[in-house]
């Protein structure tokens, strides 16, 4: 099928892009001390000059000691800043526009990781998952300090150029702890209904909203399934979905990062909509859809391992001018081929790369 729809412009009010390919954020830790350097620089300049049009980075740690699990995970506070800052130079000067993917760990942190190891790790109720208590339950102070840690790298990227940004609330991270009922079970206003689940997020969209203006595109990337269990739903129903969309679109959210597993998958019985589609269907706002592009199924039963050959894409792109969703994330093609967009246009799948997991260990 002619890849023609990817291709097509995305003009958004607030963010035009030449396509409709996102790179997706994959955390690599290949930021020494949290600070990005030359070769991170050089890794997403590749990835703009092979025709990306809108680069996510990989997770990058909010200014808060909790934040990140591992010292060579980039931070986006501090001297890191500087290093970010060349990094969007770079990827401006070869046409690319980029987004940070602003990140606290939250209850995934297990104790004395990352490069504050005596600090405690933070989740709502000390709950790594569903009956597993670990930690003691944040404050409201605790999470006050929180939010300030999400909205002063929010004002950071404006700062460093960044075309926008997008905040992780997904996989059973910190933002993900609050949504999820099985991590949160607070009686305060930040706990209970699936709505008030989402006010921890609000909070922080309210806050950065209140600091930058409404004219910066925020992202919100979310996901149903959690690290602790992949067959999580926040939400049953599309109507269960509205109710969980409604409050963080209100907020500023205007661009729905979907992320599942693999993307040709039905969200909800009866329909074939993935849940990127439902997520536009129910705001009518811009969705991202990502899952495995152009990766086969031996790849994905595994997930998290193992190798890939390239596998078709003609169901994106009949998806994609069925209007299901606006942009498409592409992860592990990308490693393995840093002008996938290039080749993808130009009609030449038979010369890509297949994906070997040896590929996470080197900056290609």
């Amino acid at each position: 099928m002619n890849p023609e729809v990817l291709f097509k412009p995305f003009n958004h009010p607030k963010l035009s892009l030449a396509n409709r390919v996102v790179m997706a954020p994959m955390t690599r830790q290949f930021a020494p001390d949290g600070i990005p350097d030359e070769n991170v620089e050089e890794y997403y300049r590749k990835r703009a000059e092979g025709g990306v049009g809108l680069i996510i980075t990989e997770g990058t740690t909010v200014p808060h000691n909790a934040a990140s699990s591992a010292v060579r995970i980039p931070s986006f506070h501090g001297k890191a800043l500087d290093g970010w800052k060349k990094v969007v130079d770079a990827v401006h000067g070869a046409g690319g526009k980029i987004a940070p993917q602003l990140w606290h760990v939250g209850g995934i942190r297990k104790p004395g990781e990352g490069p504050h190891p005596d600090y405690p790790s933070s989740t709502p109720s000390g709950l790594l998952g569903p009956g597993k208590k670990v930690l003691d339950p944040l404050s409201v102070a605790e999470i006050d300090d929180l939010i300030a840690a999400y909205t002063k790298a929010a004002v950071d990227a404006v700062a460093l150029g960044f075309d926008s940004l997008e905040l992780h609330g997904a996989h059973g991270y910190l933002i993900d702890n609050f949504f999820w009922e099985g991590t949160n079970q607070r009686d305060d206003k930040y706990g209970g209904s699936l709505e008030k689940r989402t006010r921890f997020a609000v909070d922080i969209l309210n806050s950065i909203r209140a600091e930058i203006g409404d004219d910066f595109p925020i992202i919100l990337r979310f996901s149903q399934w959690k690290q602790q269990d992949f067959e999580s739903k926040l939400a049953q129903t599309p109507e269960q979905l509205q109710q969980f969309l409604d409050p963080l679109s209100e907020a500023g959210v205007d661009i729905f990062h979907c992320s599942t597993r693999r993307f040709w998958e039905p969200e909800f019985d009866g329909s074939n909509l993935n849940l990127a589609g439902w997520v536009k269907q129910l705001t009518g706002k811009p969705t991202i859809s990502v899952g495995s592009v152009s990766l086969n199924e031996e790849f994905i039963a595994t997930y998290s391992g193992g190798s890939a050959e390239v596998a078709s894409i003609d169901e994106l792109i009949a998806r994609m001018g069925d209007d299901e969703f606006d942009l498409i994330a592409v992860g592990r093609a990308l490693i393995a081929n840093p002008d996938w967009a290039a080749k993808v246009k130009a009609e030449q799948m038979s010369s890509l790369k297949p994906f070997s997991k040896e590929l996470l260990g080197e900056l290609v």
